[in-house]
Parts: C-alpha cells; structure tokens; sequence
C-alpha cells in the first residue's frame, strides 16, 4: 500500500510513488505558488544569529579607521 500524503498547497490526497512527478504536491501549479512563497520571503527557515555584538565591539569593529587601508 503505497504511503499518500497531503498537497501542503490544497490539501488534495497524492500518493507518494514515483508516478506522482511533483510530490508532495499535487501538481505543478501547486509546486510553483509554493515556490512563489519562498521567493517572496512568506516562508523563512529560522537561523540563529552566531555573531556576538559586543564581540564585534571588542575587536575593533567600532573604530573609525577599521575598514581604511
């Protein structure tokens, strides 16, 4: 019995095998306003920020003359 998920666009029942050619959407219109999401920022993957900003105080990225050569 083969696995059927949900189209994450409309909700439609498709089958997860190598027929369905835009699983796990339903079709390519499906897949394209999905990717239009994503161009368009409505969706995000959220990413913690790593950098410090005092870190960046304490190595001189504050002075005036950091960037000049």
């Amino acid at each position: 019995m083969p696995l059927t998920v949900k189209c994450p666009i409309c909700s439609t029942s498709v089958q997860w095998n190598a027929e369905a050619l835009f699983k796990p959407f339903c079709s390519e219109r499906c897949k394209l306003i999905d990717l239009g999401d994503w161009a368009s920022e409505k969706h995000s993957i959220p990413v913690k920020n790593n950098i410090d900003p005092d870190m960046m105080d304490d190595i001189g990225y504050d002075e005036e003359d950091f960037f000049k050569q």
